[in-house]
C-alpha cells in the first residue's frame, strides 16, 4: 500500500521556494522562486540579491536613507528575475512560476516575456502599491493566471 501523506505538487515547489528564500542576504525581506514546467521539472530557481560579481558586503541593503544610492533599490535583482536568468532549458513558455512575494512591475514584465503562464504566490503585502496594482493589471491583459497559495498547515521539517 502506498502512502498517502505526501506534500502535494504545490506545496513542494513552494516549499523549495521559501527553501530558496533562506539564502537572501536582505535584513528586510527574503523572497525566493521556483519556475517548474509543465512536466512538473524543476528549471530554476532564485532569490533576491546582488548582482553576480557585485560584493554584497559593499554595498548598501538599508530600506531607506537620504540619496536613493544608500539603499539596496537600485542594485537588488528580484527572486523572479533571477530564477527567468539562472535558467537551465530554451524556453520557459507554458511554465509556472512560484514565488513567495507577489511579483512587481518589473519582474512582471519579464515574467510575460519569458512565456510563464502561472504565477503562484504566498504573501501580497504590497498589494496597494501601484507596481503591483499594474503586475495585475499586465497579468490579466496577457492571460497569465495569479493565484494565492493557500498553506495546508501542514508542517515540514528540514534536519541539517
Amino acid at each position: 500500500m502506498k502512502r498517502t501523506d505526501y506534500i502535494t505538487w504545490d506545496e513542494y515547489f513552494m516549499g523549495i521556494a521559501l527553501l530558496s528564500a533562506q539564502r537572501s542576504k536582505d535584513n528586510s525581506t527574503q523572497v525566493g522562486a521556483c519556475i517548474v514546467n509543465s512536466d512538473n521539472k524543476i528549471v530554476s530557481v532564485g532569490y533576491n540579491g546582488m548582482p553576480t560579481g557585485v560584493e554584497d558586503d559593499e554595498m548598501p541593503w538599508e530600506r531607506s536613507a537620504d540619496d536613493p544610492l544608500d539603499t539596496k533599490y537600485p542594485f537588488v535583482c528580484h527572486a523572479e528575475l533571477n530564477a527567468i536568468l539562472n535558467s537551465n532549458i530554451p524556453s520557459l513558455s507554458g511554465s509556472t512560476l512560484y514565488v513567495t512575494l507577489f511579483p512587481c512591475n518589473e519582474c512582471a514584465k519579464a515574467i510575460i516575456q519569458c512565456g510563464i503562464k502561472r504565477v503562484v504566490y504566498l504573501d501580497n503585502k504590497y498589494a496597494d502599491t501601484a507596481g503591483v496594482r499594474a503586475s495585475v493589471i499586465m497579468f490579466g491583459k496577457c492571460g497569465i493566471h495569479a493565484e494565492k497559495y493557500e498553506p495546508t498547515g501542514r508542517s515540514l521539517s528540514l534536519i541539517l
